[in-house]
């Protein structure tokens, strides 16, 4: 998509009007890969055509291919949520139209608009969580697990991935642009690297286990809205690599994320109860490994926003990333037996 299409269509979807009759406001909101509309009851979701890291959405049969995988991957967790992926076409008088006749010249996620208020990371801020609600989530998270087939991962391949990566986070929070004091990443890194080889051997009982499945990803606070119903959204659909883990780690990171917002009980909570749902108790050393090593994930993710123009002055970024880092340094230190 160039310059001139891409003005276009943020134009033309940040217009009342391109979602038919009776619409008197549309929210834009931009996040790190894509644009999200917001009408009165409905969300829909534009792919940025980037091309960084492990995303290639670069062509418009790609965005296509991914909205359909996002769609698909989705509807595990939310299939009241997710609803179609619809095209914008272009007319014979060459003007746009949302899911209109004509041809398809871009493809968007349709979704039910959430209640802001009621996702996790809200409501966790404002200590409006019940306890029991905690327990419905876990439970429902149990159940989800329980119906994935054991991913056939290769145990010392598996054990051998943290430590690769652990070694690329170290080298690129090092970059001088990110102004992360050495001593402390070189602190990190080494809790980090003891934490794994005290876990190695359990990293390779799980997988004997059949505990590591295709997963949600990137199971955060903000991705789980709170309704009668507990919606869970954006799954990591670009990479299945990425969607490969353990049970035990993403309960573990969404326990972090709860962690990270004031709310340790309610973390606690979370493990406690999705233990007795699943009759999946990991070591709790494992689960602090994989804590640690989200939180260092997280930080680098809250740095690589600075390579960008939007957000290179904005101090937030690098607040995220040292709170990620305190909390990946708490987490390596418990990783004793």
């Amino acid at each position: 998509m160039n310059a001139p299409q891409l003005a276009s269509t943020l134009a033309f979807l940040s217009h009342c009007a391109s979602y038919g009759a009776g619409q008197h406001r549309v929210e834009r909101i931009e996040t790190h890969m894509s644009w999200v509309f917001l009408s009165a009851d409905f969300a829909y979701k534009l792919k940025k055509p980037i091309h960084v890291d492990l995303i290639d959405f670069t062509t418009v049969e790609a965005r296509l291919f991914y909205c359909q995988e996002e769609l698909r991957l989705n509807r595990r967790l939310s299939p009241d949520i997710y609803l179609a992926v619809v095209p914008i076409t272009l007319d014979g008088m060459n003007q746009l139209h949302l899911d209109g006749e004509g041809t398809p010249v871009e493809w968007l996620v349709k979704m039910r608009r959430l209640p802001a208020a009621r996702m996790l990371d809200a409501a966790l801020s404002r200590r409006s969580v019940p306890a029991p609600d905690i327990r419905r989530l876990a439970a429902m998270l149990a159940t989800f697990h329980a119906a994935l087939p054991p991913e056939p991962v290769d145990a010392i391949a598996y054990r051998d991935r943290f430590s690769h990566q652990l070694r690329q986070m170290q080298d690129e929070l090092g970059e001088p642009r990110y102004a992360i004091e050495r001593k402390h990443l070189d602190v990190l890194g080494a809790a980090q690297a003891k934490a794994l080889l005290s876990v190695s051997h359990l990293l390779e009982t799980r997988v004997h286990q059949g505990k590591v499945i295709e997963g949600h990803g990137d199971l955060r606070a903000e991705h789980v809205c709170m309704l009668p119903k507990i919606a869970i959204i954006d799954c990591l659909e670009f990479s299945r690599d990425l969607r490969i883990l353990d049970r035990a780690d993403e309960l573990g990171f969404l326990a972090l994320e709860c962690e990270r917002l004031g709310a340790r009980g309610m973390a606690e909570l979370l493990l406690r109860s999705y233990a007795r749902y699943a009759s999946d108790a990991p070591e709790p050393a494992l689960v602090h490994f994989y804590q640690s090593f989200r939180a260092s994930k997280r930080a680098l993710i809250a740095l690589r926003h600075l390579r960008e123009d939007q957000f290179s002055y904005s101090p937030h970024w690098r607040r995220t990333a040292l709170s990620y880092l305190a909390l990946a340094a708490e987490h390596a230190a418990h990783c004793t037996f």
